[in-house]
């Protein structure tokens, strides 16, 4: 996962200084508590519901409307990425951060194409998927070390003159998510406010018809717009 600043919830858009409401989607008990405990003894992330198959994320992700659904990879009765669609459309605007034992560049690629906002590898630090649920909650992606660059390089776009319609601005913020800055590190770099850097990223990814920030990195890289 590519360097980033620590995000509280006095720096989450939406939160209000609220603790983050996580929904565990994981049916094996002894990592579900693991990662409840790992979550919950932080003080801006807080595990409001476990659910131990997809139908039941479905149907608790309507419920609780979560902030973020942290999503294992393999559940009894399906795929989790190929769920992703379906959890956010039963519960808008909650973010999907899947989980997996075994991750590759082309898992990555797959999660970004569904409409997922990061994979990290359960093998790794459990601090490394606290930081992962505060950056999706912010609008970020949250990838495990290695996972990002060949995600990248898997995803597919257009071939129209992409950079033509996006002005100096918007080619500085392009320029900015391609070297793996997040909304709260353009909004620095440039000095403008948050909110302002969320709307140009916006406008990047609409210009480029990019379904998310990845995507949009991944087309501008093929396009030669960035190096």
């Amino acid at each position: 996962m590519p360097s980033t600043p620590q995000i509280t919830p006095d720096t989450v858009p939406g939160t209000g200084g609220r603790r983050i409401t996580i929904l565990l989607v994981e049916d094996h008990d002894m990592v579900a508590e693991a990662i409840r405990l790992a979550l919950d003894r932080t003080d801006d992330l807080k595990v409001v519901g476990r659910s131990l198959s997809v139908r039941d994320a479905l149907r608790d992700a309507a419920r609780l409307r979560p902030a973020v659904v942290v999503l294992d990879r393999r559940l009894p009765d399906g795929d989790g990425i190929a769920a992703i669609a379906a959890l956010k459309a039963a519960a808008p605007g909650s973010r999907v951060l899947v989980l997996t034992g075994e991750g590759t560049p082309a898992t990555a690629a797959h999660v970004a194409e569904a409409g997922g906002s990061g994979l990290i590898l359960k093998v790794g630090n459990l601090s490394e998927l606290q930081d992962g649920v505060r950056l999706v909650a912010a609008g970020e992606v949250a990838f495990s070390k290695g996972l990002l660059d060949g995600a990248l390089d898997r995803l597919t776009g257009r071939t129209a003159d992409l950079g033509a319609a996006l002005t100096p601005r918007e080619r500085e913020t392009l320029g900015l998510l391609g070297d793996g800055l997040g909304a709260a590190e353009i909004g620095m770099r440039l000095g403008i406010a948050l909110n302002t850097a969320r709307n140009h990223v916006q406008r990047v990814l609409e210009k480029l018809g990019a379904r998310s920030q990845l995507e949009a990195v991944a087309m501008a890289r093929r396009e030669g717009l960035l190096r």
